[in-house]
């Protein structure tokens, strides 16, 4: 474990050390970062078979889509600050016959994410389990970092949450009351501090596409929903970005957005393999979606650019 904390470090005492408030906690000049979702390693064979219990025996092509994100990042330039992956890694679900080799396999592709541009993971569903313990909890910490923390970038503030714990908390809650307790006390430094902006990565979305929407497997259920919107709103959160439904989507609630992002692997819809450039200015966030192919070959578009170089 030690040699693998090195090749990319992982949120521990719930923060990133790659990043120092006392280094970021001042607003500097424009930035970028890029978010990616779901390279779920297996699902693409068990959504093929219609198997999703128990197909995922074969993950050749999202290590192929993973190692063309890889590559597409690395030759980015100016670089991103950091690579968001917002959860659902593997496919496996914890206590399943393939999940060690999947993570395995994931790690081998990550390590050769440039050195200079950290990682940050976030836990999904099949990271920890759609019914969360605390013993599956724990091992995905052990290899992956803690399941919720906060760090600073160039004077804003991100919050990464362990939203299976707002999904199904019944076999942790001791767990869920900590995290709340967490991020009740994180929001009040939001509110306190002249951050730029406060962003959050989590897997599940608040919402799909409107804020009042039904409740089903892919969005957090109505009243826990509405806590959590009301909470961000009042700290002033500009965006929460997420991943689960590989397809993309996102709605607005009074002034925050919701981005979700489809997947690396498997698509659900009609979107592409991709990943999300988000560009954070003083006065705003801006992102687009971009198919792996498309980063690959012309990086990054002009328009974008443009407003990196802003000072």
């Amino acid at each position: 474990m030690a040699e693998e904390r090195d090749v990319f470090p992982r949120a521990r005492g719930r923060t990133l050390s790659a990043f120092r408030e006392d280094d970021e906690g001042q607003w500097k000049a424009p930035f970028y970062f890029i978010q990616g979702a779901d390279p779920q390693f297996g699902l693409m064979k068990a959504w093929a078979i219609g198997d999703c219990d128990n197909g995922g025996d074969e993950w050749e092509e999202e290590i192929k889509l993973t190692e063309q994100a890889v590559q597409a990042i690395n030759q980015l330039n100016p670089k991103p600050k950091f690579f968001v992956l917002c959860g659902d890694l593997i496919h496996g679900m914890p206590g399943t016959q393939w999940r060690k080799d999947q993570e395995q396999d994931l790690k081998n592709v990550l390590k050769n994410i440039d050195q200079d541009i950290p990682l940050v993971f976030v836990s999904g569903n099949h990271d920890i389990g759609n019914v969360p313990t605390p013993e599956t909890i724990d091992d995905y910490c052990k290899h992956w970092g803690d399941d919720y923390f906060s760090f600073w970038v160039g004077g804003v503030f991100f919050l990464v949450l362990n939203s299976q714990l707002y999904f199904d908390s019944s076999k942790c809650p001791e767990l869920k009351q900590a995290q709340d307790e967490w991020l009740d006390a994180q929001l009040a430094v939001a509110e306190k501090q002249t951050c730029k902006h406060v962003i959050v990565f989590q897997h599940i979305p608040l919402f799909l596409q409107n804020p009042d929407e039904d409740h089903d497997y892919f969005n957090l259920e109505k009243s826990v929903r509405q806590e959590l919107m009301e909470k961000f709103h009042k700290a002033g959160i500009k965006a929460v970005f997420s991943g689960h439904y590989h397809r993309n989507a996102g709605g607005s609630y009074k002034d925050l957005e919701m981005v979700v992002s489809s997947a690396i692997g498997c698509q659900l819809g009609e979107d592409t393999h991709g990943l999300r450039v988000v560009i954070v200015t003083a006065e705003k966030i801006v992102h687009r979606y971009c198919s792996l192919n498309d980063l690959s070959s012309q990086g990054i578009e002009k328009e974008l650019m443009d407003l990196i170089k802003q000072n």
